[in-house]
């Protein structure tokens, strides 16, 4: 059964408390080699036969209505397995 992976971080333009407290115990513990940290979400979708058009816009759908708040989030990467040859 394929899994699809939807990848989803808040907007460019806001706040994002959770990484600058994540950035901000880097530099605590020593690792102030990174100066800037982004939190997001990753859901896995793991679909039954194989992925089509079909499958693809309700995932796209999936995406963008119920995985994201489109106010403060943006889908920003829908992964397919890659294709294997028999």
């Amino acid at each position: 059964m394929p899994t699809i992976v939807v990848e989803v971080m808040p907007k460019a333009e806001l706040l994002d408390p959770q990484g600058k407290a994540v950035a901000g115990a880097l530099a605590r513990t020593g690792r102030g080699v990174v100066s800037g940290v982004r939190v997001g979400k990753r859901f896995e979708l793991t679909v039954d036969g194989p992925i089509d058009d079909a499958v693809r816009a309700t995932v796209e759908e999936i995406a963008g209505e119920i995985l994201s708040n489109s106010v403060i989030e943006d889908v920003v990467g829908i992964h397919y397995p890659a294709e294997v040859d028999a």
